[in-house]
Parts: structure tokens; C-alpha cells; sequence
């Protein structure tokens, strides 16, 4: 079946539902708090909400740089197929928590097992998929995360009418369903190199790793992945509570209407950067950057707008603009890294991204729980256009300068 033309794009759509499955997990509790603290009181306290998300983001950050090494050098079907099953375990169990701590921990858990997925499965896709359709493949498959947000949302309207319980318990236990079937239809990639005892072990870990980071063009490839995630977190976890709160909208409603604007806008701009990047880099290799860059520069008014404006109209035309351009700027990101990076440390060099973007991440979830007790939401949400400003300004001045590639380093060593 692998040897089928047809199989890379099985291949995604078989990782899309996992995709969305890890995203609408991990998501459905920022919209829950309003139901949730009914039970659990500590989470009435916007700083204790901040920190039961900001936990979930340092272990999964402080994993994903393993996780990325853990998928360069084994079987990365197994390793897709238990992390699924062992983050919907535990969001199965969410359901029978009764205390914060409880919560607390199990969202620990949650973190060290959903960050095994996303370096595994990109590299992937990434290896079945040639420059001609990489973009549109990640793209693709970075949809399902974006819809599994946007479900997400939907967890205050499903706790309002069952229970938060009954929420987690339902999708934890589709998620241990959903593993059992890739177990008979995900394959590996039979064309991935084939690495001997001696590739697997510390010394080619350390220099695989330093391979990496004594590259300068790798640390902008950080700085470009890292900068754009204090606002992307930002809005993940606190914009339906900004939305809420501004528009003095129930939180069931709040949700649903939030996640579904940023997501489906998303949703667009993966399909749209991830096409037409797939087209511009025959002609000219920075497309990719280029085409991140637009995204970059849409979401900076974007923000301005959620953060200053009270109209309903503009307030959702912003969330969607934003939605819009990180889609552009998210679906090239594994793509830019296959242009840099050998196949036999994709893997590896995405987990070193996706630890400095969640960890970006976990800084400005919890600075945002005291923001919102402080009163400040809505300035600092509109502060993090600085930040995309910022960014956008030192991809322009990158155009002067010459791209080297990482793959040369190697080669030239």
C-alpha cells in the first residue's frame, strides 16, 4: 500500500484526524473554565487558570527537543500511535479530577505525551512528500490542528449541556479508539534512510544537535518559529476569554464563535500560503519566507484591533485576519526546515523549533493569567503587535543576505 501514489496523501489525512484530536485535547479547557470552577474553585482566579495552561506548555516544550531526537531514531508509527493513546488516556481521566492539583499534574502528563506527536508526524509527512507538494501537505495537515481548535471550542457548549466530566471523558475515549486504527493503516516511510547501532547512539545525537546549533542560519530559523508564538499561545489560550469578557458574551457562545473564526481563517491561509509556496520556490528558494512574511504582516493589525476595538464586527473581522495570516506563516514552517536540514534530522531540528516556540508560549500564557486579574488584557493583547512588528522587520532585512543551508554544513564536514 505504501508504494501507492496515493499513499503520502493517505497519509495525511490519517495524521489530520491525530492532529485534531491533539489540539481539540489540549484546547477544549479554555473555554471549560466557566463550568469548571463551579467544581473547582481555584480556577475562578484567572492566575490559577494561567498557570494549570502555562504547565501543560513547559513540559511539552521541554520534551519536544527529545521527542524530535526520540523520532530521528526509531519507529515513528509506534511512537505516533502511543502518544495518542497515552495523552487521550489522560484526557479521559481529566474527567474523574476533583482538585487543581489533580488537574494540574495530569495536564503535566498531558504535555510530556502530546510532545512526542507533532515532531514524529511532520517529518513524516515531510519524508513522503517531495518539494512539489510539502507545503500543501503540511499545510493540509496542519488544518486538522486548526479545526481541532476550533472543536475545542465547542467544549463550554458541551459542559453547558452535559458536564465538563462527561467533555473529557467522551474525546479521551475517541481518541484511544482512533489509535487502535492506525495500528492496522499507518505505515513509516519504507524510503527513509536506514541507520545502523552506531547512528543510533549518543555520539550521533550530540552530533546531530551540535550539527545544528553551531549553524547561524538554524538559530534564525528559531528566532523566525519562536517570536510569532507569544502572540499565536496568546491567542490559543486567552482570546476567548478577551472576546468574552470585551463583548459581554457567554463564554458558551464566546467560544464556539472565537475558535471558529481563527480556525476556519486558518484553515484558509494553510491552504492558500501552502499553494502558492509550493509554486514560488520553483522559481525563487526564499518563497517560503516571503510567503510567512505576508502572514506576519496581517497578523500585526490584527492584533491592534482585538486589543483597542469593542465592536463585534470588527473584533471577529480581526480574530479572522489573524486567523488568515499565521495559517500563511504556520504551514511553511517545516518546509523552510526541509530546505536546511537533512532527512535524518528533521525530526530533531523541529523538536529544537517547538521547544523555544512553547516555551514563548508557556511565558506569555501565564503572563496573561495575571494580565487578566490586573485588568490589563486588552493592552497587552494589542502590545504583541510589537512583537510581530519586530519580526516582520528583520525578515525584510534578511532579503540583503545570503541563505546558507545547513545541509552544506553537513556536507562540507
Amino acid at each position: 500500500m505504501t508504494e501507492s501514489k496515493k499513499y503520502p496523501w493517505i497519509v495525511v489525512g490519517l495524521l489530520w484526524v491525530v492532529a485534531l484530536l491533539n489540539y481539540m485535547d489540549r484546547q477544549m479547557i479554555a473555554t471549560m473554565r466557566p463550568s469548571m470552577q463551579l467544581d473547582i474553585t481555584e480556577l475562578s482566579q484567572a492566575t490559577n487558570y494561567g498557570y494549570l495552561m502555562a504547565i501543560f506548555l513547559w513540559v511539552y516544550g521541554s520534551m519536544s527537543s527529545f521527542s524530535g531526537i526520540i523520532a530521528d531514531r526509531i519507529n515513528r508509527k509506534g511512537l505516533i500511535i502511543g502518544s495518542l493513546f497515552v495523552w487521550s488516556l489522560v484526557t479521559f481521566a481529566m474527567g474523574f479530577a476533583t482538585s487543581f492539583n489533580q488537574l494540574y499534574w495530569l495536564r503535566a502528563l498531558m504535555g510530556l505525551s502530546e510532545a512526542l506527536y507533532i515532531p514524529a508526524g511532520l517529518s513524516l509527512i515531510a519524508d513522503y512528500h517531495s518539494d512539489k507538494t510539502r507545503s500543501l501537505a503540511v499545510g493540509l495537515h496542519m488544518s486538522g490542528i486548526y479545526m481541532g481548535q476550533a472543536l475545542g471550542g465547542f467544549g463550554a457548549t458541551v459542559a453547558k449541556l452535559f458536564s465538563w466530566q462527561y467533555t473529557f471523558m467522551f474525546f479521551g475515549g475517541f481518541g484511544m479508539l482512533y489509535a487502535l486504527v492506525l495500528v492496522f493503516f499507518l505505515q513509516d516511510n519504507i524510503k527513509r534512510e536506514i541507520r545502523t547501532a552506531a547512528q543510533k547512539g549518543i555520539t550521533s545525537i550530540i552530533n546531530s544537535v551540535t550539527g545544528l546549533l553551531s549553524s547561524f542560519s538554524f538559530w534564525i530559523i528559531i528566532l523566525y518559529f519562536a517570536v510569532p508564538s507569544f502572540p499565536g499561545w496568546a491567542i490559543k489560550n486567552w482570546a476567548p476569554t478577551l472576546i468574552a469578557d470585551k463583548l459581554h458574551i457567554d463564554m458558551s457562545i464566546a467560544g464556539p464563535l472565537t475558535t471558529i473564526s481563527i480556525s476556519l481563517s486558518s484553515l484558509f491561509g494553510v491552504i492558500v500560503g501552502g499553494y502558492f509556496s509550493d509554486k514560488w520556490v520553483q522559481q525563487n528558494i526564499r518563497a517560503r519566507v516571503y510567503i510567512g512574511a505576508m502572514g506576519l504582516s496581517l497578523m500585526i493589525p490584527a492584533l491592534l484591533l482585538l486589543g483597542y476595538s469593542n465592536s463585534i464586527v470588527i473584533v471577529f473581522a480581526a480574530a479572522s485576519m489573524f486567523g488568515f495570516g499565521f495559517g500563511m506563516f504556520d504551514t511553511n514552517n517545516m518546509p523552510i526546515l526541509c530546505q536546511f536540514v537533512p532527512s535524518s534530522s528533521r525530526a530533531t531540528a523541529y523538536g529544537l523549533l517547538n521547544t523555544a516556540g512553547i516555551f514563548a508560549g508557556a511565558v506569555i500564557t501565564d503572563y496573561l493569567g495575571k494580565s487578566t486579574d490586573a485588568g490589563n488584557l486588552n493592552r497587552d493583547f494589542a502590545a504583541l503587535a510589537i512583537i510581530g512588528e519586530y519580526l516582520w522587520r528583520t525578515l525584510d532585512e534578511s532579503r540583503k543576505r545570503p541563505l546558507y543551508s545547513i545541509k552544506q554544513i553537513w556536507e562540507s564536514k
